[in-house]
């Protein structure tokens, strides 16, 4: 039930003296389509279990720090349910906090507001942002009202060190970088480079689809986890996120700065 988001996570042929990427974007929030796959959770019997986490997640909801495995962003979990309409959850990796959130479930019991604070940046720089979540299913009999099917509906106050990105195209490939402190430099040649600052040790390639658009292909542990298409008209700049791992689609525009 984590944020979000935060998230976000940027070309003409070779020998070009301007790339139409080229410079600063920021994410216009507002723009975002969401993935229609709900993000399913249950809290019962003192148990939090996030059912469409890769890998799922199961710790108990006692505000007490619980080792998780399998995930790149993070290997320490607390969940503390403070009461049917509150609940805290935060994370980290390797003994550094990586973020945080307040979840406050509305008093009809369809939405949930979630105020979080992303921590993972390398720079120390930390990003706040606010998402709405809205009802798609209830859980089970005797689960905590927390408990359900739920898809975003709206991400808000978003600080800008999570909106900001810039790319600058050079005479094979492309440089990459944001306010955080992650960044890449790759060549067109769908080689996988590191994504510096990238606390999951994401790897990245990039291939021209054409004279305004290119794709970048994200992999960890061998495997590909999404692929994110960018396509520029004028000073806007669409983007298409295919997750693989979890098997959803955002889309979201961004505008040249």
């Amino acid at each position: 039930m984590r944020k979000l988001m935060v998230l976000l996570l940027a070309f003409p042929l070779l020998g070009w003296a301007q790339s139409p990427f080229d410079g600063t974007w920021k994410v216009d929030a507002s723009t975002a389509q969401f993935p229609q796959k709900p993000e399913v959770f249950v809290i019962q019997n003192g148990m939090y279990n996030c059912k469409t986490c890769v890998p799922p997640v199961s710790v108990k909801a006692d505000g007490q720090w619980q080792k998780v495995t399998g995930h790149p962003y993070y290997d320490m979990m607390m969940v503390k349910l403070v009461d049917d309409k509150h609940m805290e959850q935060a994370t980290q990796k390797n003994g550094k906090e990586m973020g945080s959130e307040k979840d406050v479930l509305s008093d009809d019991g369809k939405t949930i507001t979630i105020d979080w604070v992303d921590k993972s940046a390398p720079n120390g720089k930390e990003v706040t942002g606010k998402t709405t979540l809205t009802r798609v299913a209830a859980g089970p009999a005797g689960s905590n009202p927390f408990s359900g099917s739920w898809r975003a509906e709206k991400v808000a106050d978003i600080s800008s060190e999570g909106l900001l990105f810039t790319y600058k195209s050079t005479p094979d490939g492309m440089d990459f970088s944001m306010p955080t402190g992650q960044s890449y430099s790759a060549k067109f040649n769908s080689e996988y480079v590191p994504i510096k600052g990238d606390p999951g040790n994401t790897m990245v390639s990039i291939k021209k689809l054409g004279p305004d658009s290119f794709q970048e292909t994200n992999k960890r542990g061998g495997k590909i986890v999404s692929v994110n298409t960018m396509t520029v008209s004028g000073n806007k700049m669409n983007m298409q996120f295919d997750d693989k791992e979890h098997g959803t689609t955002m889309k979201v525009t961004a505008d040249k700065q």
